[in-house]
């Protein structure tokens, strides 16, 4: 049992960890964001396309640099010097050979797509294998610390440095290559910089028992992986082989906004989940709190992010893309309505892989991928808005499913823990027909612009006095946090 001081100290390092893990992915996002409306501007749905079919390859394969080691390291309560050169050598072994096999291999991609402009995107993008394994070691090491501020530091001055090339280039008529540019620049500056902030060097060692140790987790957080990209990217599959780069296109720019909520409203507690859990895995009361605790604080800014979404793309995408985007419209408002899920399953799989259950995710994740496949491959025939309901849909079905695991491990209350986002639901809920009487009553008198501004205006006020009369004792917690 830890002390009261131990207690008290982790507890502060989780909420610091909190605080720069969200200076890190609000300003990556800010950064990201900003880059990408002004490439979306410069660019056509057809180049982002190609991106898109380039980067579905390369991401593939990327889940293989790593192995699960970087997680292994996080979680391993006894970590030996001995680990970290074993994982970082095998790590750019394998990114080296990865690196060869996708020169040697794009252009039958290509030929499968039916897309040669995709060959030399890949050939260029494939050195990004080598930037991961120069990093995973080192910014493990970083997270099972809590050291989220000098991780903050590496990506933020990455993603700057890689936008200001990218739109340089787009503005200079490269097309294509701004985008390629700008994800090679940012990598590399932000592995410069994180080995300029992180003290660790590996030596020239490997041992074989300590590759066990390592692969002995890894290996079901490598298959986790596999079965997360047949998640994420198996509908970019489906839509770029059936209904080509265009397409595709239109519904990369509707999932990217997806996942920039996701990272700017979810991600922030659930980097910081996994350590911390883990450090609370043989006090399972006290985990069971800290989960009750993350969902609320979560659905408290996820449920009124991507309901708002919802209710405010027409807007958000005329004003920040163009006319030309349009299309990107009702994907966007149907994958959006996944976000009361984000709020409380982002969580469940730092809840297994603290209590060393790291097969229990990977059979989840194994079954969650194969129905998202079938409805995908189902969906496709309909086009991309039928693709993006299928996803949200088999979502919630599956949700029985996700809760019941978390129960058996942890025990959870499930009313308890259902109970968690109630108020956020209400007050999201009021805060939504508050913008859809501002959109019925002046949509006709004024501008989109206007509609826009007022309407996150006014719904951001009806959701704070929502949450300060349904929830007092949670709207002075948020602020006793944030003080």
């Amino acid at each position: 049992m830890e002390s009261p001081k131990a207690s008290s100290n982790l507890r502060q390092k989780a909420l610091l960890g909190v605080f720069w893990s969200a200076i890190e992915s609000w300003g990556r996002q800010a950064i990201s964001f900003g880059v990408f409306f002004l490439l979306a501007r410069l660019l056509g749905p057809q180049i982002f396309g190609l991106v898109a079919l380039s980067s579905l390859f390369l991401s593939f394969l990327q889940v293989f640099v790593d192995q699960g080691f970087s997680h292994a390291i996080i979680q391993r309560k006894e970590l030996e010097p001995e680990h970290l050169d074993t994982a970082f050598w095998t790590n750019l072994g394998m990114a080296t050979a990865l690196t060869i096999i996708t020169i040697t291999t794009a252009n039958l991609v290509g030929d499968f797509f039916k897309e040669p402009a995709v060959i030399p995107i890949i050939r260029c993008l494939s050195i990004s294998f080598i930037f991961i394994a120069f990093s995973s070691v080192q910014s493990a090491i970083l997270q099972r610390q809590l050291a989220f501020k000098a991780l903050a530091k590496r990506t933020l001055i990455g993603v700057f440095v890689g936008g200001v090339v990218g739109v340089a280039m787009a503005f200079s008529g490269f097309g294509v290559w701004s985008l390629v540019a700008q994800q090679i620049i940012s990598s590399l500056v932000q592995v410069l910089v994180l080995w300029r902030v992180s003290d660790w060097r590996p030596r020239l060692k490997f041992s074989q028992r300590h590759f066990q140790d390592l692969f002995s987790f890894g290996v079901n957080v490598l298959g986790m992986n596999i079965f997360n990209f047949l998640n994420r990217r198996s509908d970019d599959f489906l839509i770029g082989y059936f209904l080509g780069s265009v397409a595709l296109g239109y519904y990369t720019v509707a999932y990217r906004l997806l996942l920039v909520l996701t990272e700017l409203l979810t991600s922030i507690i659930s980097r910081v989940s996994l350590p911390t859990f883990s450090r609370l895995q043989e006090e399972p009361e006290r985990l069971r709190q800290a989960l009750y605790q993350a969902i609320k604080l979560t659905s408290l800014i996820t449920f009124p992010g991507f309901f708002g979404m919802v209710i405010l793309s027409p807007e958000i995408v005329r004003l920040v893309f163009g006319e030309k985007w349009l299309p990107s419209i009702p994907v966007m408002q149907v994958l959006n309505l996944v976000g009361i899920l984000y709020a409380y399953f982002y969580f469940n799989g730092s809840v297994i892989m603290a209590m060393g259950k790291p097969a229990w995710k990977l059979a989840l994740d194994g079954v969650q991928a194969v129905t998202n496949i079938i409805a995908f491959a189902i969906a496709v025939q309909w086009g991309i808005v039928a693709v993006a309901a299928a996803y949200v849909i088999r979502s919630y079905l599956m949700s029985p499913l996700t809760i019941w695991v978390v129960w058996k491990l942890v025990r959870i209350n499930i009313v308890t823990y259902l109970r968690q986002g109630a108020a956020p639901l209400v007050a999201t809920i009021t805060m939504v027909g508050a913008i859809f009487a501002v959109k019925y009553f002046l949509g006709s008198l004024i501008n989109y612009e206007a509609i826009l501004a007022i309407s996150i205006l006014v719904g951001a006020v009806v959701y704070v006095l929502s949450i300060f009369l349904i929830a007092p004792k949670l709207f002075w917690q948020v602020v006793n946090i944030a003080r």
